[in-house]
């Protein structure tokens, strides 16, 4: 029997080292919890995305040679117009609408109306955006490729705001800029008709809306949308998301870095620490805020910020909504058009804002 179990031992012991041998090393852990060593990584898309978003994602992975901060700010905006207008011009197809451009007491904008015409329900009700592109870029076509599939999902009027931006202005214009539009909305409007949105810096923008809202007391509108970000002060990166996605995205890990010599960032100069611009370290400020859809993608730099917001939210009593899409990242709910994943978003983004607007 000894002779039985010490075979029986030796086995499992060779067993083991054989395993250990055979197996990866693991990576090393320093004292703050940071991985290191894991080396190369695979990194296939979901297999739960549709054929049709595979086949963006992959074609939009493989771009390189995208203008940067260093070859200037005007060349970074002829880059991101370019990406947007090929959105909208898909978007178009599937939502064909008339895009106005018009000035709102010094503000520019673009008024969406689908060509399907405005629904019956929705004759007394306007939804405002606030367009993507890091307070920098997104003008103009940012706003109107966020605008026109949501306008022909629900059937509603969309006024897009050009907000000014950076290097030319700094907080507080776009801030301002979303109350201009804001009060001429509500000469015609009910707030709670009123339905308010946007991705990314747009988001974020959004959230910060809300907070100037209050200090210049206006009526807060029915429900707003914080999309590809949040209230928090990493704004689109920070927290799990600004690192690990960076290795799905195929991108610098913890956000794009800024050249010495770049033009100045809307916030320069500014405490971030200031409800009106960070307002989810604000409880008493979030627990104004209307009910609120939250939206990222598991592919998102900005994921962690939505989910922190999403959860500052609730713990301040905000009837808040969270909606995260499977394999997607910044924005590709508006930058993939057509794709099933692009019907479902637009689906629920209509759905949200059709519960929660008076009519």
């Amino acid at each position: 029997m000894k002779l039985i179990a010490s075979t029986v031992v030796a086995l499992s012991l060779a067993t083991s080292l054989a395993q250990a041998q055979d197996a990866p090393a693991r990576p090393g852990i320093d004292d703050k919890g940071t991985i290191t060593g894991t080396g190369p990584m695979i990194v296939p898309t979901s297999d739960f995305l549709s054929p049709e978003a595979k086949a963006q994602l992959t074609a939009r992975l493989r771009i390189t040679g995208q203008p940067t901060i260093k070859d200037g700010i005007e060349a970074v905006r002829k880059g991101s117009d370019a990406t947007a207008k090929a959105s909208l011009d898909g978007w178009l197809k599937i939502h064909p609408a008339k895009i106005e451009n018009t000035t709102i007491d010094g503000v520019r904008t673009d008024i969406v109306t689908p060509d399907s015409g405005i629904d019956p329900k929705n004759i007394n009700r306007v939804l405002i955006n606030a367009h993507m592109g890091g307070f920098t870029t997104g003008g103009r076509y940012g706003g109107q490729v966020e605008s026109v599939p949501l306008a022909g999902r629900g059937k509603i009027k969309i006024i897009a705001i050009d907000y000014r931006m950076s290097p030319e202005y700094l907080f507080p214009a776009a801030s301002e800029d979303m109350e201009t539009v804001y009060r001429y909305a509500l000469k015609t409007t009910k707030p709670e008709n009123i339905g308010i949105y946007g991705c990314s810096a747009g988001g974020t923008l959004v959230a910060e809306s809300m907070a100037w809202f209050v200090k210049k007391n206006l009526p807060l509108p029915g429900a707003i949308g914080i999309f590809c970000s949040g209230a928090m002060n990493t704004f689109w990166f920070g927290g799990d998301s600004g690192q690990l996605t960076s290795i799905l995205n195929a991108t610098p890990a913890g956000g794009p870095t800024r050249p010495a010599n770049a033009p100045r960032g809307y916030f320069e100069g500014m405490n971030t620490n200031d409800p009106l611009i960070t307002p989810g370290l604000f409880p008493e400020v979030l627990a104004k805020f209307p009910p609120t859809l939250v939206v990222t993608g598991t592919r998102d730099v900005a994921m962690s910020n939505a989910l922190i917001t999403h959860t500052k939210l609730l713990q301040a009593g905000v009837a808040a909504e969270l909606f995260v899409q499977e394999g997607l990242g910044h924005g590709h709910f508006f930058a993939f058009p057509g794709t099933p994943e692009s019907t479902v978003a637009y689906d629920v983004i209509w759905k949200f804002f059709d519960r929660n607007l008076k009519k």
